[in-house]
């Protein structure tokens, strides 16, 4: 019976680092945009280093060297910023058309 609890939890686990991991990737992106077509390098930036508290070798890194971890609560609030952020304030549709029609 342990085993089994053990693969569940390992396998919800494998999830939501497969989930982090993937929303990393999306914000790695969206600061991309921002850095090259965009007005503001600096926003992209510091939405790719923001992305690292997404990605689980990072956290590994973390709880290793200080013994604690990101509480999924402030990944969540993290998360809503980012894209609050992005898709708001940084115009982020726009930055992708301009991105388009410049190719």
């Amino acid at each position: 019976m342990t085993n089994s609890v053990e693969m569940k939890a390992s396998s919800q686990s494998l999830g939501w680092k497969f989930f982090n991991a993937f929303f990393g990737v999306v914000v790695i992106g969206i600061g991309t945009v921002n850095i090259f077509w965009g007005n503001d390098p600096g926003f992209g930036i510091f939405l790719i280093v923001l992305s690292s508290a997404y990605f689980p070798p990072i956290q590994a890194l973390l709880k290793e060297k200080t013994g604690r971890t990101i509480p999924g609560l402030v990944k969540f609030l993290l998360g809503v910023f980012i894209l609050w952020a992005a898709l708001g304030v940084g115009e982020l549709f726009d930055k992708v058309d301009m991105m388009i029609h410049g190719l």
